[in-house]
C-alpha cells in the first residue's frame, strides 16, 4: 500500500486535491482516513484509468461516473468469464469444453 504523496509522485498528473475530490465522489475508495489514506495497487490502476479518461480522452466529470460504472461492470464480467473458463478447463467434457472455451476466450478478447 502507498500514501497519497507516493501515488502523486508515481502519477505526476494527479494532485492531492484531485485525490480528495475523487474519493469524495467515490471514484476511489482507499483504506484509512482523510489525510492518511493508503492506496492499494488496484487504486493506483484506477487513478491511471481516471487520468486517461479525463485528460487523454477528455471525458467530463458529469459523464465520468457512467463510464467508470460501465467499465467496472465490464471488468466484473470478464472476471466471471475467467472463472467459468477455469472451471471448464478442469472438467473432462471433451468437445463441448473446447467449444465453450473458444466462445469464452472470444468474449474476453472482444473477438
Amino acid at each position: 500500500m502507498i500514501t497519497a504523496d507516493t501515488l502523486c509522485l508515481r502519477i505526476t498528473r494527479v494532485t492531492p486535491v484531485d485525490l480528495e475530490e475523487w474519493v469524495a465522489r467515490r471514484w476511489l475508495r482507499p483504506d484509512g482516513e482523510p489525510g492518511a489514506w493508503l492506496f492499494r495497487p488496484i487504486d493506483e490502476a484506477r487513478v491511471r484509468l481516471i487520468v486517461e479518461l479525463r485528460y487523454d480522452l477528455h471525458i467530463d466529470d458529469e459523464a465520468l461516473p457512467l463510464v467508470l460504472s460501465l467499465l467496472d461492470q465490464l471488468y466484473a464480467e470478464r472476471r466471471h468469464l475467467g472463472r467459468v473458463r477455469d472451471a471448464l478447463m478442469h472438467e473432462d467434457a471433451g468437445r463441448l469444453r473446447e467449444v465453450l472455451v473458444h466462445i469464452l476466450d472470444a468474449a474476453q478478447t472482444g473477438r
